[in-house]
């Protein structure tokens, strides 16, 4: 591994402390300038490296990837994806599934897909910062334009972090709530400086990922509301042909900027990626059948096993695989909403958990396909096993007082059964917790003191969950618990589950290699009530919060781990969610159109961004 390279004294880089101005000619100290970042400081790639491992560099640029995209949207109404309001389709967001970013806009630096966290310059070709990463100068390339032509420069730096940060959706705040200041060095060269006293391990790598917007652009419209106007950007797509709702197309810039980069070789050879919407996904699955578009990644088990088998698949027009995913487990599960009072209780909590019977569902329902989810950073170091080690009971005895002792033994693990359905000693169990929890039956029915029903809603905007659900909710009717299923349609429920207004539900949050700041928001007290948060079940526990910032301030990797491993323990001890399941996998179905790279990337699925079409060869 390389070391973040040239290590000097601003003091003695005179043309740079005269570049910088006063506020970098005081930093009197060691400083570190590097053509990437990373968290803990390794980079895989030197300085002069010509490509990614994962690309083929000769691949032909040509031919369309058509596809339902991975985010599960049903419909489109905006092309503004940085505020809250309205619905943006996949390519344009912050995190895409593949490459790290969005198609349409340019970054500082962008992520290598074959490392846990680094990054490497894009409109920057390097960062400069102190040990403490208290600050980050980041130097742009001057040839980076917008498609209209117009230079892209530091203000459009400054102009997109502040934007975003007073004006853009809350989730993106969460980084860009610990920048003091942006400040403009020169026309290529921007300074980022943090707050005092809050960690800043990831800080200029999280920073230098935000999408760069048009000052010039956003001063004449409005960003704080929704419209389908194609807005001026800078990627390697553009926004082109689109029918509202129903399919949208990326068009590949032909005189890019950045094509010949070595962060963007062998890189985004399609000349169209276009993102079809399906309000239902059997009509979905149907037209890809048809060869309406190209690529299927089928995320529902029953029509993996069922609906793959007809004549294109038979004679070898499409291929069906499961790619492998070797990237980490995502925290999937049905979150409990602890702002509802029946579900405060972690008895209440624990007797939901008792009452799901994974094995039985697995067999009927999944074909077998999946393993069982267990914890909150499945498939990684931080997964706790086994009783804590002397490093996590260091984390963990301070708080011992606050803490159920089941913490300082054998993590939580879901009850596993013999998938016959018969899971009546659970029952029992549950039921006991119930009451203990001052529930009783009453002619069936699960009451509370006052007489109220136990009552929880379940709703979804498309019914082929339901099925899961089902079984699931009849156990539940075992208990006197009334439980129900609601179909809505997908604008209420983006609205519903903004404003967290929901019984439970089922939520599958991915986790990076490095977990960090995004913690804070998925789990802290801070953002339990933070509108589009992701802290769905309304966690509130001190000690969560300390843990949360004991990963964050790692200082090495060894730390981060041990730091994980004790919060996933409280966590899971907390009974925040049910666990739901996993799949190691991309189910994926093409018709034979693509070729790829020899080397996968490890973090990303690489379908957008390293494939390239055939009929371009």
């Amino acid at each position: 591994m390389i070391r973040a390279l040239v290590v000097r004294l601003a003091v003695a880089g005179i043309a740079a402390s005269l570049a910088a101005g006063p506020a970098l000619a005081q930093d009197a100290a060691e400083t570190i300038v590097s053509h990437g970042l990373s968290a803990f400081g390794d980079l895989k790639y030197p300085a002069d490296f010509e490509h990614f491992d994962y690309v083929n560099p000769d691949a032909p640029k040509g031919g369309t990837l058509s596809h339902t995209g991975y985010a599960n949207r049903k419909t489109f109404d905006s092309f503004n994806a940085y505020i809250i309001l309205g619905d943006a389709p996949e390519g344009l967001m912050l995190t895409s599934s593949d490459g790290g970013g969005s198609v349409v806009y340019d970054q500082l630096m962008v992520r290598s897909a074959d490392e846990p966290d680094a990054v490497y310059g894009l409109v920057a070709y390097e960062a400069e910062y102190p040990p403490d990463r208290s600050w980050v100068i980041f130097r742009m390339r001057p040839e980076a334009r917008f498609h209209d032509g117009s230079p892209l420069t530091a203000e459009d730096v400054k102009f997109s972090l502040d934007l975003l940060k007073e004006e853009g959706d809350p989730r993106l705040a969460v980084t860009l709530q610990d920048v003091e200041t942006v400040e403009v060095l020169g026309t290529h060269e921007v300074r980022v400086t943090f707050k005092d006293g809050v960690p800043t391990r990831d800080l200029p790598m999280n920073v230098a990922q935000y999408p760069i917007l048009s000052k010039a652009y956003y001063t004449e419209h409005d960003f704080t509301v929704t419209s389908l106007d194609r807005p001026l950007s800078s990627g390697p797509y553009r926004i082109g042909r689109f029918r509202q709702g129903s399919w949208v197309e990326y068009e590949r810039v032909e005189d890019y900027w950045a094509r010949d980069l070595p962060v963007n070789r062998g890189r985004w050879n399609f000349d169209v990626i276009r993102y079809e919407f399906y309000r239902d996904d059997t009509v979905g699955r149907e037209a890809f059948k048809s060869g309406e578009f190209l690529l299927n990644v089928e995320m529902t088990s029953r029509a993996w096993a069922e609906d793959y088998d007809f004549p294109a698949v038979r004679n070898g027009h499409v291929i069906t695989r499961e790619i492998p995913d070797s990237s980490p487990g995502s925290a999937q599960g049905f979150y409990i909403n602890m702002r509802r009072p029946q579900f405060a209780d972690i008895r209440v909590r624990k007797a939901l958990d008792l009452a799901f019977d994974f094995e039985w569902t697995n067999r009927n329902l999944f074909y077998g396909q999946y393993v069982r989810t267990t914890s909150y950073f499945q498939f990684t170091d931080m997964e706790a096993k086994g009783p804590p080690t002397p490093a996590e009971l260091e984390l963990l005895e301070p708080w011992r007082d606050q803490l159920p002792e089941e913490v300082f033994g054998e993590p939580y693990l879901p009850p596993v059964g013999d998938a016959s359905g018969n899971i009546r000693d659970r029952l029992r169990e549950a039921l006991s917790l119930l009451q203990e929890a001052g529930w009783r039956i009453v002619d069936g029915e699960l009451v509370n003191a006052d007489g109220e029903p136990f009552e929880l809603e379940f709703y979804d905007y498309s019914d082929s969950f339901f099925r899961i659900t089902g079984p699931y909710f009849r156990n539940l009717e075992l208990l006197g618990i009334t439980a129900t299923n609601r179909l809505i349609d997908a604008a209420q429920y983006e609205r519903l589950t903004e404003d967290f207004d929901f019984d439970i539900l089922s939520v599958n949050l991915p986790n990076l290699p490095t977990p960090g700041l995004e913690l804070r928001d998925r789990f802290g007290s801070a953002y339990a009530d933070s509108v589009a948060g992701w802290n769905f079940s309304g966690i509130r526990n001190p000690v969560v919060d300390a843990l949360v910032e004991a990963v964050i301030a790692a200082e090495s990797r060894e730390e981060l781990e041990t730091a994980g491993r004790a919060l996933d323990r409280v966590l899971r001890a907390g009974h925040y969610w049910v666990p739901a399941w996993q799949l190691a996998a991309y189910r994926t179905a093409h018709w034979d159109e693509f070729a790829w790279p020899e080397t996968a990337p490890i973090y990303e699925r690489g379908f957008l961004d390293t494939w390239w079409s055939k009929s371009a060869e």
